[in-house]
């Protein structure tokens, strides 16, 4: 049930099992870690660029979150979108118009004067970047139809989006240390370099042979759906739950139902409905929902402890995470082997068992010791995340025919990005609701500088070092004292939620054979 089966007959140039695979196809491959690499280094590198852009353009909290969310949000409204698109017009084709769209808006996007500008900039990123990892990732399934290639290079492009996150903090501290928070959104355009050059001959072109109409209602109604819901999720962070945050939420669940029983009743659906049917499917779909949410949510805080409560520079704090960050691409190609041995399923409940250890090692352990302890539940969440999301991703894409790859990996890039705006958007707004909550401005602290404080920790930081030095120690440690309470509180969601999965996979995917 779960091998891959395809309506397409296998490319000419596809090897038999038990052959080696052509080199072009591998180079194809290769070529495909490109747009890997850039989204993941443009999300990780604007993390740690946070702090100076909050510094530089005057950004208040809610306006950072947005900075850091507009992007994964358009992303995750249109994903389904631009797979079943990638489907119809053609997967590579869609590949290098998206490729093109976000090196030029990340160029404009890189001298925003406004924090305004920046989030309408990272929501033009989103509309392109759509365009560019489902493409990915059913070319990536039409390439390699042996199923033990296929997961190989599953595992490589995992890879090179961990890869791409650990590299991400190096590139975006020693820009920002170096010339502005601006440059870190000028690398996109050198990584595409080689995929706008060589992408069209080396890469093979793959749609659907019967793929039916577009259907604009349902694109419409994707996007509906999804941003008010998570708005409405946002405010109720932030304000608590009120009227606005269930107006959103409510109204994004009612066009979410709408969608659904549209794509029942049309004849060529967006999206196959029918494939949540199966628990093994959905499970997948979960699986990498939070293995990114537990991921990005830990960087949110982990990067502004780093640097706002410990003091690292940029490229001091990226350089502290790239060992955990190359744990989630070394636990990835780990993986592939050991599914032959032990069943997909425990691989999967295992790594979501490790995410959650993570977590409990940062609510159970001390803040005061330095980054050491964090930095090993960073390692261990990013073990477990490599191998979970490694497994995950080739249960979706082994049970839909090769033809139909677009629309199964714009589902599991929605899980993907979908988790990671749910990291920041629940968690990042749970940490700023309890910082704001906690922070007791000391006595003598001027109402400009205390406004400024309960915004966020950097704003904290920057009005206290314009204070004199006793008060300025008083404010510093009390919105530190404040930022590691809502740590605390953000860390035991995130165990709970792990903890649930864990216990979900292994219980609905207990039944998946290993690998041949």
């Amino acid at each position: 049930m779960f091998s891959p089966s395809s309506t397409q007959a296998p490319r000419s140039a596809q090897p038999l099992k038990g052959q080696a695979a052509p080199w072009r196809d591998w180079t194809a491959l290769a070529l495909l870690m490109f747009p890997v690499l850039l989204v993941a280094v443009d999300n990780t590198a604007l993390t740690f660029a946070l702090p100076e852009i909050a510094r530089s353009l005057d950004v208040g909290g809610v306006q950072l979150l947005w900075i850091v969310d507009a992007y994964p949000l358009v992303l995750a409204a249109l994903l389904v979108s631009m797979g079943n698109l990638g489907d119809r017009i053609g997967r590579r084709r869609l590949l290098l118009l998206g490729s093109t769209g976000f090196a030029a808006v990340s160029a404009a996007t890189a001298f925003a004067p406004s924090a305004e500008w920046l989030i309408a900039g990272r929501a033009g990123l989103g509309v392109f970047g759509a365009m560019l990892m489902p493409s990915t990732l059913s070319l990536i399934r039409n390439i390699f139809t042996d199923p033990n290639r296929r997961r190989l290079a599953i595992a490589v492009w995992a890879a090179g989006f961990s890869g791409g996150a650990a590299l991400g903090p190096i590139f975006g501290g020693w820009l920002v240390e170096h010339f502005w928070w601006g440059a870190v959104f000028l690398v996109a355009a050198f990584l595409l370099l080689p995929l706008l050059a060589f992408g069209r001959v080396l890469i093979p072109e793959s749609k659907d042979a019967n793929p039916g109409r577009v259907d604009v209602p349902s694109i419409l109604l994707s996007v509906v759906t999804m941003a008010p819901f998570v708005y409405g999720i946002k405010e109720f962070a932030v304000h608590g739950f009120g009227a606005s945050a269930a107006a959103f939420m409510g109204f994004g669940v009612v066009m979410g139902i709408i969608f659904v029983r549209r794509q029942q009743q049309i004849e060529s659906p967006m999206l196959d409905v029918s494939l949540f049917k199966n628990k093994v499917f959905s499970t997948a779909i979960v699986a990498n929902v939070l293995s990114l949410f537990s991921m990005t949510g830990f960087i949110y805080f982990f990067a502004q402890h780093l640097q706002l409560v410990e003091g690292q520079s940029p490229m001091e704090a990226g350089i502290a995470m790239i060992p955990a960050l190359l744990a989630t691409v070394i636990a990835g190609l780990l993986v592939v082997p050991l599914v032959k041995r032990v069943q997909p399923g425990f691989v999967v409940a295992a790594g979501l068992t490790l995410s959650g250890v993570g977590y409990l090692i940062v609510v159970v352990g001390d803040h005061g010791s330095g980054p050491v302890f964090l930095l090993s539940a960073l390692t261990v969440l990013a073990v477990g995340v490599g191998a979970a999301e490694t497994i995950s991703n080739d249960l979706i894409l082994a049970s839909v025919p090769a033809d139909k790859s677009g629309a199964a990996s714009a589902i599991s890039e929605t899980g993907y990005e979908l988790g990671s705006l749910l990291g920041t958007a629940v968690l990042g707004s749970i940490l700023t609701a309890s910082y704001q909550h906690n922070l007791v401005i000391p006595e003598g602290v001027s109402t400009q500088a205390a406004g400024k404080s309960t915004e966020t920790l950097a704003g904290a930081v920057d009005a206290a070092a314009a204070l004199p030095a006793p008060l300025s120690e008083a404010l510093t440690v009390a919105a530190r004292t404040a930022f590691e309470s809502g740590v605390h509180i953000t860390a035991a969601i995130g165990l709970v939620l792990m903890a649930g999965a864990a216990v979900l996979a292994a219980v609905v995917l207990r039944r998946v054979p290993k690998a041949q």
